[in-house]
């Protein structure tokens, strides 16, 4: 029976099992933006109404973390560097992503939520909101190349070769590509060690990461697009 993985490539966590099911499996789409993941049909298969997740049979799993880490032990020929059978480097890789849940998932996934996602659907955005998830970030950011980054290696705690951490945290990451131009520039430029970490993930994963990503890079340019005529409209507006 082959793997159903249902998910969105906006998406930063569906990115990240996406990239990592090079095995045989079918990927379907759950259209987030258009509020598919509150349908009757996939609230049977993730009751959190979030993405992704995936079927394996009788087995329904939600959370990318778990995901991955079902999939490293579940299928073979998976190397065993993404998921190390050796207990010490296996806690490791659980701190890291334990930190990336309550940390730099707060500040990337706010931040682009409240300056970008918000406004283009006619939400309202909360100043204080996005100071916070900015400051949220660039400590997790820091922490990412002060800490988890320190040690010799190209990868996250010193690893020579990528674990399912590195594909979940460069996965968000590049969920900053979607801030406007100056904004990703002044937040991501400071953090040399983490913009060559991502540059090895992508090497390591090559061409399936850049092949997944294309997806966020169309729809960077249409938020950019989109918010290049609201701003024409706007000046016009101020000239009245």
């Amino acid at each position: 029976m082959v793997l159903k993985v249902y998910g969105h490539r906006i998406s930063e966590p569906s990115r990240a099992v996406i990239i990592f099911c090079k095995i045989d499996f079918e990927e379907i789409q759950v259209e987030v933006l258009k509020g598919q993941q509150f349908s009757k049909e996939y609230g049977a298969i993730a009751p959190m109404r979030q993405i992704p997740a995936i079927v394996d049979g009788h087995l329904k799993l939600i959370e990318s973390h778990a995901i991955l880490i079902y999939l490293c032990c579940s299928f073979p020929g998976v190397a065993s560097h993404w998921y190390p059978g050796d207990t010490q480097k296996r806690a490791k890789i659980h701190s890291i992503l334990d930190w990336h849940h309550s940390h730099l998932r707060r500040g990337a996934a706010g931040l682009v939520y409240t300056t970008i996602l918000a406004p283009l659907n006619d939400l309202r955005s909360f100043l204080q909101i996005v100071i916070q998830a900015e400051e949220i970030l660039l400590r997790s950011l820091s922490e990412l190349e002060n800490v988890w980054l320190k040690l010799d290696g190209s990868f996250l705690g010193g690893s020579s070769q990528p674990s399912i951490a590195d594909l979940s945290l460069s996965c968000e990451v590049m969920q900053l590509e979607l801030l406007g131009e100056k904004d990703y520039h002044r937040i991501l430029s400071p953090y040399k060690k983490v913009k060559k970490w991502i540059e090895d993930v992508r090497s390591a994963t090559t061409p399936y990461f850049d092949e997944i990503h294309e997806y966020l890079f169309e729809y960077q340019k249409g938020i950019r697009e989109q918010m290049a005529t609201q701003s024409g409209k706007n000046k016009g507006r101020a000239k009245m």
